[in-house]
């Protein structure tokens, strides 16, 4: 049997066993994926043992996207770019990680628009962490034009900026109203309007006509940020698509086939957040 994993501390909130466990029984693969609650001085050990466990690999989340780097064999090009991962897999006892997160982003927004093409587009970021230099890496793969970093602190979004060159440009928040009209394309990196954390204002009016807007957080479904945004008549992209492709390479690495995103996955993991979603 092919077992796998997702770590974190705390992780019993993580759906990713539904997901991959959803693809186990579709494909007719005898596997296992479930959570282990790893705390950060458990990390590298953790990783390390992971071949002598008879892991085929695991998938990482917050708050160990970015130490993990530190404690495996190989990264690939992507988390040496993002200094941050989220798939670990084994090849011949040794560990090689890589971040899926950027892809996810993208395929989702593909999905879920048709037709969209992130070339020559202008991307405004809220946000500065992890997750968005991810972002940042794979949308300056797909060809866009430039992309506004904006962060409370803006030391982190030039961070950023200084390892991806002059096509980020780093911003404070208070250059948002300045940067909107400018942006084709807006993203919520952020945890604000998510749980209890204070709901980030941004005044949509200000996009340009046809500015598409999309939040990685997805709990709820539809954020208060993506709420605000139709409201303003944009076109917007819940972020829980982006849990679901980025999840894609991952299962392939550890089970050897590659799963489809469907409408039935989603409604599935949809249904666990928001039991009246209806598709």
């Amino acid at each position: 049997m092919i077992k796998s994993c997702v770590i974190g501390y705390p992780i019993k909130h993580s759906r990713s066993p539904m997901i991959h466990g959803y693809w186990l029984r579709q494909l007719g693969i005898e596997g296992e994926y479930d959570r282990r609650e790893v705390r950060p001085e458990e990390l590298a050990a953790f990783l390390r043992s992971l071949p002598a466990q008879g892991l085929s690999g695991c998938n990482v989340t917050l708050p160990h996207k970015e130490p993990a780097c530190n404690h495996v064999d190989h990264l690939d090009d992507r988390g040496k770019r993002t200094g941050s991962i989220n798939t670990v897999y084994v090849r011949n006892g040794e560990t090689w990680a890589t971040s899926t997160d950027g892809e996810g982003f993208v395929e989702n927004i593909r999905w879920r628009l048709p037709g969209f093409s992130f070339a020559q587009k202008t991307v405004l970021i809220l946000g500065a962490g992890g997750t968005s230099r991810a972002l940042v890496d794979e949308l300056l793969r797909c060809g866009v034009r430039h992309v506004l970093l904006l962060n409370r602190t803006p030391e982190k979004a030039e961070k950023i900026a200084a390892v991806f060159g002059g096509d980020v440009t780093p911003l404070s928040l208070d250059e948002l109203d300045r940067a909107l009209p400018e942006a084709d394309l807006l993203v919520n990196a952020t945890s604000a309007g998510i749980a209890d954390r204070a709901k980030i204002v941004v005044p949509f009016q200000r996009l340009r006509s046809g500015a598409v807007v999309t939040d990685i957080n997805y709990v709820p479904l539809i954020t208060p940020f993506l709420q605000d945004a139709q409201a303003a008549g944009h076109d917007i992209v819940p972020g829980l698509g982006m849990l679901l492709h980025q999840a894609v390479r991952g299962f392939t690495l550890w089970f050897g086939q590659r799963p489809e995103v469907t409408e039935d996955l989603y409604t599935l993991i949809a249904r666990d957040i928001d039991p009246g979603y209806r598709s």
